[in-house]
């Protein structure tokens, strides 16, 4: 089964996807990041006639739709709000999700040393909540192409609904695919077509035959994994393949600062490691790949250093089915009533965005 997105409704060159969606006065229908004066953040969707409730009192969404952003507003009770519309990096951490997601910080180094340039083609394996995907469609832009390949038609849905809660709709540029990709790629992109290949997922040695077929001379592959059993044994089947040039790994640790006046230190929390990051680039037909000299080491495993790599071992963690119904429907709702806000209000069929279900709203938080 697939599903392509539906490029009837993409915009002019003038305006890119999403574009109007991050400019002008609040309307219905968006999310809206409120930062109260101790730096606590809340993420709620305007609606009509809605209101954010905490116990500090109530701010009707009123006060927001039609005002521009960077509003200081006050609620019931005279505690007052700066509300902004949440960068990428608030969106994916407060984003309706089934698996984790590829953090911001590791997303950029993807899209950086990946090369992900706009029209490019650009294969990714292992959507899960659609955080990548977000960041990946941004670079290609409108007129590149991002397929996507994902082995659970629910985590489909929940990254299908974040993405359109982002970009206002269905991005022109997007495919997304339900399979695996080492099946399923052959059938999809012709050999050479591809100009960069993200894997994101338990063992993508098994994806390196395919990927190394889909990818053009002097393509790039780009593999996110979480442990060094699954680092080690990626550049390794990289190497064994002989179509790769020697594989470049690395890790990004982020650490904020806090600085008032000459009190000047490193925070005490930070975002250290997440995953790893494991790059090369396709040789063209023939080619050896030129390996550096070294002194000889242990570099060869054995069956057992195998059972190092299992799903079981690495730590995968399944997902309730309830669960994922749960993140599919909420992102879902979400990605409709964005489309409903980015509407021209004259619309025909144009009708409000239907206040959202009662319930807690979602905090700006990092989760795992």
């Amino acid at each position: 089964m697939t599903g392509t997105a539906d490029q009837t409704t993409a915009p002019s060159p003038a305006s890119p996807r999403g574009a109007a969606n991050r400019r002008g006065p609040f309307r219905a229908g968006e999310r809206v990041q409120l930062t109260d004066e101790r730096g606590r953040m809340n993420t709620v969707t305007l609606a009509d006639g809605g209101e954010f409730h905490s116990h500090r009192g109530v701010l009707g969404h009123g006060e927001l739709i039609g005002r521009p952003e960077g509003t200081v507003v006050e609620n019931s009770a005279g505690f007052r709000y700066q509300a902004l519309r949440p960068l990428l990096k608030d969106f994916v951490l407060s984003m309706p999700r089934g698996a984790a997601v590829v953090y911001p910080k590791d997303a950029g180094q993807i899209v950086t040393m990946a090369d992900i340039f706009p029209g490019a083609r650009v294969v990714e394996a292992g959507v899960g909540s659609g955080a990548l995907s977000i960041s990946l469609l941004r670079a290609v832009g409108d007129e590149g192409h991002l397929h996507s390949f994902e082995r659970r038609a629910e985590f489909a849905d929940i990254a299908r609904g974040n993405v359109e809660t982002m970009f206002g709709g269905p991005h022109p540029a997007w495919q997304i695919s339900i399979g695996d990709l080492a099946e399923e790629l052959g059938e999809h992109e012709q050999p050479g077509s591809v100009d960069r290949v993200v894997l994101d997922m338990l063992a993508p040695w098994e994806c390196l035959d395919a990927v190394a077929t889909a990818l053009a001379p002097g393509g790039v592959v780009m593999c996110y994994v979480a442990t060094v059993t699954q680092l080690s044994r990626t550049a390794e089947a990289m190497r064994a393949d002989g179509r790769f040039t020697e594989p470049d790994a690395s890790e990004t640790m982020v650490r904020g600062w806090h600085v008032e006046g000459l009190a000047v230190r490193p925070d005490h929390r930070m975002v250290a490691h997440t995953g790893f990051l494991l790059s090369a680039r396709r040789l063209a037909d023939g080619s050896e790949r030129l390996a550096p000299k070294r002194r000889a080491s242990k570099s060869e495993y054995s069956e057992e250093d195998l059972q190092a790599w299992t799903p079981v071992a690495l730590g995968e963690r399944d997902v309730t089915d309830k669960k994922l119904r749960r993140a599919g429907r909420e992102a879902l709702g979400l990605a409709e009533r964005a489309a409903r806000a980015g509407a021209p209000a004259d619309a025909p069929g144009t009708t409000p965005p239907p206040a959202p279900a009662p319930g807690p709203e979602h905090p700006h938080e990092e989760r795992p």
